[in-house]
């Protein structure tokens, strides 16, 4: 009978099966990230050996068929009887949730993969798995499929080394939109850990290619070189970072840290190598401390007070004043961490923030009675960036008293949508008047607003943040966004849930998307890390053939293409070449460019906030030389508009 429910309806998924019913819960999507993240609990395993002193070696292969390999020298997954589940541990550990050593202290003092679901979430998700075990004077195998073991785990030859060695091939029915590994993103990460891990080598290779590319992954220097290379193109003070470690109740903290010439906050939190995205404890004792430092000189040096200036008596010096350019690698091994949510992302022993603060306050006080100026320099840096924040308030406030809404009136050249609910909203940011009027005429006027932009746009990697607030450029973007910028910014206020930046398919078009690109990640980075940014995709062609529908085609390949479909009449077809927004009308912009049905558009992504932090500093900052090695190291991309 319909709508019965007794016992026969309740499901237990035995072994790995929930995990293949419910990947999303184990590797947070069934998309290209959780397709990664196969690879990084793989290579979590091996970066435990090594934090345990095991292992100093990890091979990470991309093989041809979507297969990955990852070897390492560590002591090999022990492969005897488990004494109470009678099956070997391999076995028990490639095929059972919450099975691993992690849980047992005297195996792994700190570890990554707390919840003992990593690699064997792997095997449930692929179409087979085969793992080799080098250890005991043997070498072993095993062999799965989608989480069964296949054989028993046989001896398959003698040598003296050990390891481990997994390779995969991920199932198609459970990553259905792609199976293949994305090389730099996987290197992202891979270097990431070599940087947290300075006495490991990790190679990195790329089998599929004719010509296998190999890259060495090893920094000697750790965090320190980890810093140096977030702020490459920067000038900093100290030109060394400040490096601190030390161990308390078996908490390490490690910690480098420098100022760069910028105006942003930029640290990066990690604990046993997770990277704890929202901070957590570790972070408020980092931040605590450098307030405490800090304050404490200005109070107590009358010297340095001198030096430096000082505040009105109703102003004080924030937090967000003293890390105005502070770069930061804060590293912790926490033998027990407490993690809120399944992702692992923010720290909460409340242990660790004390550990921190007190670990901290001590290390900078010393460095910086021994570098008097240094702390002149920070301490500078810090007063200039309050006295800017006291002028900038100022100014808003007066913009306030002109009766503008959050600060500001929505521009003149805004057409804004009928429409109120951000999430249907959308506005496109248009290059020129000329493609602004075309814009407006073939818009949908209740969904679709439109801010065109004129004549150079402000480079934001090179000026102060109140410069930004001010410039005739930009103000018109932050107003119409209606969400603040930078440390005001609130994305609840934010007035259209789709920014798509639409401009011309030149060099100069390439320039603008840029310098907006850098407003967004350094001032409103939300934006992106939400989905919200787009990059519209105008035709470059239009082909026609007499009084036919018009092809339009987005690239060389589609015009010829769309030349070809035509036959023997292609010679008579006429191909325009569209060499900016402004030569389309209203009409043609709508049918190519803005009709939801219709148009092609790339929502702009952050896969590793460390790696964009750099592009955008080198390519946009002060400094030729980082930008000219740059170039020539990636010349043989480019794409050029000649």
């Amino acid at each position: 009978m319909a709508g019965e429910y007794g016992a026969s309806n309740i499901q237990v998924l035995k072994g790995l099966e929930a995990v293949r019913k419910r990947p999303g819960m184990y590797i947070g999507s069934t998309g290209p990230r959780g397709l990664h993240h196969l690879v990084y609990e793989t290579v979590d395993n091996s970066i435990d050996e090594a934090m345990a002193g095991y292992c100093d070696t990890i091979i990470v292969a991309l093989e041809r068929d979507d297969i990955v390999r990852v070897e390492d020298n560590g002591r090999g997954i022990p492969v005897d009887e488990h004494p109470t589940e009678h099956i070997s541990a391999l076995e028990l550990v490639l095929t059972r949730l919450h099975a691993g050593g992690k849980f047992d202290k005297g195996s792994y003092k700190v570890s990554g993969g707390l919840h003992g679901v990593g690699v064997s979430c792997v095997n449930a998700l692929s179409d087979w798995m085969e793992a080799t075990v080098k250890r005991d004077g043997h070498i072993y195998r095993q062999k799965y499929e989608r989480g069964i073991p296949k054989s028993k785990v046989e001896v398959i030859g003698d040598t003296e080394e050990h390891g481990t060695t997994i390779r995969w091939k991920a199932d198609k029915t459970i990553f259905t939109e792609t199976t293949t590994y994305d090389f730099d993103v996987l290197k992202d990460r891979l270097r990431e850990l070599a940087f947290l891990n300075s006495g490991i080598v990790i190679t990195f290779r790329d089998e599929r290619l004719e010509k296998p590319k190999e890259e060495k992954l090893q920094y000697v220097g750790g965090i320190n070189e980890f810093v140096k290379d977030i702020d490459e193109g920067k000038s900093v003070i100290p030109a060394e970072p400040i490096y601190v470690c030390e161990t308390r109740d078996d908490i390490i903290t490690e910690v480098s840290l420098h100022y760069n010439n910028g105006y942003s906050e930029n640290v990066h939190t990690y604990v046993n190598d997770i990277n704890t995205r929202d901070g957590g404890t570790h972070l408020e004792g980092f931040r605590s401390a450098i307030r405490t430092v800090l304050n404490k000189f200005l109070d107590t040096n009358e010297k340095l007070k001198k030096a430096v200036g000082s505040l009105d008596k109703d102003e004080k010096l924030t937090y967000d004043d003293m890390s105005s350019g502070l770069t930061a690698v804060i590293s912790m091994k926490v033998p027990e961490p407490e993690f809120e949510g399944q992702t692992k992302e923010k720290l909460g022993n409340t242990e660790v923030r004390t550990i921190v603060h007190q670990v901290l306050t001590e290390k900078l006080t010393i460095y910086f009675e021994q570098n008097p100026s240094v702390l002149e320099a920070i301490c500078k840096k810090a007063m200039d960036e309050a006295k800017a924040r006291i002028a900038a308030r100022k100014a808003k406030d007066n913009m306030r008293k002109k009766n503008m809404s959050d600060g500001f009136g929505l521009p003149e050249k805004l057409s804004d949508c009928s429409m109120k609910n951000p999430e249907l909203c959308e506005v496109y940011i248009v290059e020129g008047d000329s493609a602004g009027g075309s814009a407006k005429k073939g818009r949908d006027p209740k969904t679709q607003a439109i801010l065109p932009l004129w004549g150079k746009m402000l480079n934001v990697e090179k000026v102060r943040p109140e410069k930004v607030m001010n410039n005739d450029k930009l103000e018109p973007v932050i107003a119409s966004l209606g969400a603040g910028f930078g440390k005001d910014f609130n994305i609840e206020k934010l007035r259209y849930h789709k920014i798509i930046i639409m401009a011309d398919a030149d060099v100069d078009g390439s320039h603008i998307r840029t310098l907006l690109l850098t407003f967004f990640f350094r001032y409103m980075p939300k934006l992106i890390e939400n989905g919200y940014v787009y990059l519209a995709m105008p035709p470059l062609f239009k082909v026609q053939l007499g009084k036919k529908d018009p092809v339009y085609c987005y690239s060389d390949a589609e015009r010829d293409a769309a030349l070809e479909a035509l036959g023997d009449q292609r010679d008579k077809a006429d191909v325009q070449r569209y060499k900016g927004l402004g030569e389309m009308d209203g009409k043609q912009l709508w049918e190519t460019t803005m009709d939801p049905a219709h148009r092609k558009m790339r929502v702009v992504t952050i896969p590793d906030a460390v790696a964009a932090d750099k592009i955008f500093s080198v390519c946009m900052g002060e400094e030729v030389e980082p930008r000219r090695r740059f170039i020539e190291e990636n010349s043989s991309y480019a794409n050029l508009d000649i």
